[in-house]
């Protein structure tokens, strides 16, 4: 960019959570990177919830000092306890509502200054702010290639139906650029009457994030390369030309060297005293709670397996309602031995280390006694491994994690499922087998020798001349084109 030239600034408009406004914080020190000023829009939280309310904006901006952050004007939240509406829907009318606001504050900024609006996957209401105003409108796709062109083509398939896709069960399901995808593990909401409203609604979502001037995704072209060919077919989505496809990472933290002066947890140094490659990593993601009797189920596993381990517990959540994440309320530290077997963590202290809630997980993962990483396969995570070149084992828990795991295990081939996830629980058996497969077996040496080439791969697309830096350079070029 040409310093002598006024800066031009990038609004970014993130939807809440820890797992939008993370990626998005990425994806803004490119663009200060590239030389632009970035502001990042955030609207308060409907709830104040531990894992995704203020606490975590604060600590986000705290932590980065060169993006702007504007909250926009509150409005009052939607009542959840009292409505029968889908909390999901509830909160796209709250984010509907707040054009207005956005409208105001795009129009506070000099039109000459205002170089585009990135907006979230969930944020797409805003597409017709920034048709008005004239302003180029891009959608930041914090998912992977292969989630986008399933929902980019969902609709066609839905149109015809009469009746929800539960019916089909496992029948694989056929899309451009992915593997067979079996029904069951599409995004469960969408395996409901076409008819129902959280379903059309979310039909309309994904259908929209291809009306923008293109799209940022967070992956690598040679990760997902059918994925992205599948956008430039035109059986993609018939009688629709599709945005430009711009695949520009893996954008994920950098950990520890993201934040100044952080002391090393614990777990780091517990790390340091164990031989490489030689401990699985578990963690769910910050939502992935999973029952008592799991918990204890896969100590069991963790004991027979005699393998070294590192283990993040969470409180078991108790219910899978989706307003359950809107209680306004901290999240109870677990009690580890009333949730674990009987002398577990005395019988497994020289070999394992159980974490409460937490980890620092991209510090793990690029640790060299890391050698496996059983994981909820959400996307943030999924690319930390990638990043860090760590093979998974794949626990999937709902979203489009079951999507996720189909990509990774059948078509990327850097990960191997934990059989009775379908099901919603693992034996201690099944995870022991796994678990001494990866880290010891030829299968598992094979597999950690795809997860090296994967980062190797990662590591070449994110320098100067490969193809996320090349992708970026066409976005800056097709913006300067509309602008034109």
């Amino acid at each position: 960019m040409d310093k002598s030239a006024m800066k031009q600034t990038v609004v970014l408009y993130p939807g809440g959570g820890v797992g939008h406004v993370g990626p998005m914080t990425q994806l803004a020190k490119v663009f200060l990177e590239h030389g632009y000023d970035v502001t990042m829009v955030l609207t308060e939280p409907p709830i104040k919830s531990s894992d995704s309310g203020a606490g975590f904006i604060q600590r986000i901006a705290a932590a980065n000092p060169s993006i702007t952050f504007h909250v926009l004007p509150p409005l009052p939240p939607p009542d959840f306890a009292g409505s029968t509406k889908h909390p999901f829907l509830l909160v796209l009318d709250l984010v509907l509502q707040y054009n207005e606001k956005l409208e105001s504050f795009l129009c506070s900024i000099p039109r000459e200054r205002l170089h585009s609006l990135v907006i979230d996957m969930f944020c797409t209401h805003a597409i017709d702010v920034a048709t008005k105003l004239g302003v180029p409108v891009y959608t930041f796709f914090a998912s992977g290639a292969g989630s986008l062109a399933v929902f980019t083509q969902l609709p066609a398939l839905l149109a015809g139906r009469k009746t929800g896709l539960k019916e089909l069960g496992d029948t694989p399901l056929e899309f451009l650029g992915v593997p067979p995808m079996p029904a069951s593990h599409l995004v469960r909401e969408l395996l409901e009457d076409p008819e129902d409203e959280l379903c059309w609604t979310m039909m309309n979502t994904w259908r929209r994030n291809t009306d923008t001037h293109g799209v940022l995704i967070n992956t690598f072209e040679l990760l997902e390369s059918r994925a992205v060919q599948a956008f430039s077919d035109p059986l993609c989505v018939p009688g629709k030309v599709l945005p430009p496809i711009y695949c520009i990472g893996p954008l994920v933290s950098k950990g520890a060297a993201d934040q100044e002066k952080a002391e090393r947890h614990e777990c780091l140094v517990w790390l340091d005293a164990q031989p490489e490659r030689s401990v699985v990593f578990l963690c769910w993601g910050s939502k992935g709670a999973l029952p008592e009797e799991q918990l204890k189920e896969i100590a069991f596993g963790l004991e027979k397996s005699g393998q070294r381990f590192l283990w993040v517990v969470r409180t078991p959540a108790g219910s899978n309602d989706p307003k359950r994440y809107l209680e306004q309320r901290p999240d109870p530290e677990p009690d580890l031995e009333a949730l674990l077997p009987e002398g577990f963590l005395e019988r497994t202290k020289h070999r394992g280390l159980v974490l409460k809630s937490w980890s620092p997980q991209v510090d793990v993962l690029n640790h060299p006694a890391t050698g496996a990483f059983v994981t909820h396969c959400g996307w943030n995570s999924t690319l930390e491994a990638i990043k860090a070149g760590v093979p998974m084992l794949c626990w999937p828990l709902g979203a489009e994690q079951y999507m996720n795991k189909v990509f990774m295990t059948e078509d990327i081939g850097v990960g191997l499922e934990l059989d009775g996830y379908r099901a919603g629980f693992i034996k201690a058996e099944e995870l022991e087998a796994k678990v001494r497969l990866v880290l010891e077996s030829e299968e598992g040496s094979q597999l950690r020798k795809r997860a090296v080439e994967l980062k190797e791969e990662a590591e070449a697309a994110l320098e100067e001349g490969g193809s996320s830096q090349e992708a970026f350079l066409r976005f800056f070029a097709d913006v300067k084109n509309f602008s034109a």
